[in-house]
């Protein structure tokens, strides 16, 4: 790939495998900010190429300067060497992407296991849906023991797909581990609610 100015407007020439293509900078993942600076860097360069021959020696390094600046951002951006066309020399240079070094996190050591506080929350989970879940069987027992049956099936099911969810999450992995056990012991009180 290589920037180049095309009359007023910068352009990304590359190879297909068969010819040289041009490509608007604007239909690469480059961002507005970077195409409107090319174009406006292609803008200048055109002026200055039309400029007095004299007095554009100054404004032809900047022209340079920037150029590769550009070519600098559009090799960050996309991760490959870009090549630079001066547009005022005609000299070809490559900017390679700058290489990403990756800081190693540090390695934090793991958390204690809040094992008191937890299982308090555990237990105060399983007492309470556990309270619920017999409670219900035992009213709706009173209708018909189809009704006992069916309520722990809803709750079974209505809960089941939360406590899978966060099982592994650091607080609400308490609020699970109750709540299993709840419904658990919900199932094995059934049978003595309805006999």
């Amino acid at each position: 790939m290589q920037l180049r100015a095309n009359g007023e407007r910068a352009v990304l020439v590359g190879h297909d495998g068969v010819d040289e293509r041009e490509v608007d900078p604007r239909r690469l993942p480059l961002g507005t900010e970077l195409t409107d600076a090319l174009h406006e860097w292609a803008r200048v360069a055109s002026a200055v190429r039309r400029s007095v021959a004299d007095s554009n020696e100054a404004a032809g390094a900047v022209v340079t300067r920037r150029g590769l600046q550009l070519a600098g951002r559009i090799a960050a951006s996309m991760g490959v060497p870009v090549g630079y066309l001066d547009p005022l020399s005609g000299e070809e240079r490559v900017v390679e992407p700058p290489e990403t070094h990756r800081r190693a996190r540090p390695a934090h050591p793991p958390e204690p296991v809040p094992w008191l506080t937890g299982l308090t929350v555990s237990a105060a989970c399983l007492a309470l849906l556990l309270i619920t879940m017999v409670t219900l069987a035992s009213t709706l027992d009173e209708t018909n023991v189809l009704l006992a049956v069916g309520s722990n099936v809803v709750i079974t099911a209505g809960l089941l797909p939360s406590v899978w969810l966060v099982r592994r999450q650091p607080i609400w992995r308490w609020v699970a581990m109750g709540a299993a056990g709840a419904l658990v012991l919900g199932w094995l009180a059934l049978p003595f609610i309805v006999l």
